[in-house]
């Protein structure tokens, strides 16, 4: 299976560089897998699709600003983005130059922040120490003086409310450096139409790393290796999705981190398993899935993973049939845009 085969034309102009008003406002593709059935909708009708007993999946990260820059004690400058933390203070960064970052460098963020360059960890990775000069924890530091880390595709500078639209109104849990873009749709007020209406929502967490943006540079899509992701399922979650596969109702994924954390969390016989682990499940056509029903999902970019995972679960040519029907009615991509229903 050729990389190739999950291209497709995007005028630049639909690459949406700004979130619409209000959340729920942003239009819904509703495609039906089975029969490529298209229908063009605005994403707060959801909840005519989703019936009492359907278990809808978030996921409840919260994008951290992990976006930092720095002085070299040359006075030369870098960029630092947080990937994970193996250690207290400690953290996995990307960082641009990496070639300036040798073992013992330190880095100056400001007078109360430095760190010091302890090994490579590969591919322009380092791991870092921070140290702080002040009675703040790190967390507390980096809200100070971190950037929300904008994909690279928005081409526009952080701008003061990405802080909160940016996020998800489900965002809990700190550690992601991307945001699960398919819950960016939802409002409190749209999330408490579904509950009146009997739909059960559950939350799990995957902390989405800058893997997610990883370009697929090889030519066989199976040849691909994705990045390890830490993804947290709780016993509740767990207990609700078994149920709801046994008694035959629905499990809707929101987003590809959720659908990659369910099936990961899976045995083969598709009962999920709480407690917390990590995944590269790279999901491509010819996977079989094991748990999720129906999936809402943004438009993604071509020959990227994350097309590939929604070419597994509709079928590539409804998919990119569905894309090229986005494109002719001028839809907005990627992840400030607009969103798909798949069932």
């Amino acid at each position: 299976m050729k990389v190739s085969d999950f291209d497709y034309e995007l005028p630049k102009e639909l690459i949406a560089k700004f979130p619409v008003e209000p959340r729920d406002s942003s239009r819904l593709m509703v495609l039906n897998k089975k029969t490529g059935k298209i229908e063009h909708r605005i994403f707060k009708d959801i909840v005519e699709y989703l019936k009492a007993g359907d278990v809808l999946v978030i996921n409840d990260t919260k994008v951290i600003p992990a976006r930092l820059f720095g002085k070299l004690d040359t006075g030369g400058k870098v960029e630092i983005l947080l990937v994970r933390q193996p250690g207290l203070n400690t953290w996995e960064v990307m960082a641009k130059p990496a070639r300036k970052l040798k073992k013992g460098r330190k880095i100056y963020f400001d007078e109360e922040l430095e760190a010091v360059v302890k090994k490579y960890s590969g591919e322009g990775k380092r791991i870092i120490e921070f140290v702080i000069k002040s009675n703040k924890d790190f967390m507390e530091k980096l809200e100070e003086i971190g950037h929300i880390p904008l994909p690279p595709y928005i081409e526009r500078e952080e701008k003061p409310e990405d802080r909160e639209k940016y996020q998800t109104v489900f965002a809990r849990k700190e550690g992601a450096v991307a945001a699960p873009t398919a819950g960016l749709h939802f409002t409190t007020e749209l999330l408490e139409n579904l509950k009146s209406k009997g739909i059960i929502i559950k939350n799990i967490t995957l902390h989405v790393g800058p893997g997610t943006f990883k370009p697929v540079k090889v030519e066989n899509v199976e040849d691909h290796q994705m990045d390890y992701e830490t993804y947290y399922v709780p016993e509740d979650t767990a207990i609700e999705i078994n149920r709801a596969k046994e008694e035959g109702r629905r499990v809707i994924a929101v987003g590809t981190t959720v659908t990659r954390t369910l099936e990961s969390a899976a045995d083969e016989s598709g009962k999920v398993k709480r407690g917390e682990d990590s995944t590269n499940l790279f999901i491509y056509p010819g996977y079989k899935f094991k748990v999720i029903d129906a999936l809402i999902t943004n438009f993604h970019l071509p020959r990227s993973t994350l097309l590939m995972l929604v070419s597994a679960f509709a079928g590539k040519e409804r998919i990119l049939n569905a894309y090229k029907e986005a494109v002719r009615k001028c839809y907005r991509f990627y992840s400030y845009g607009d969103a798909m229903f798949i069932f």
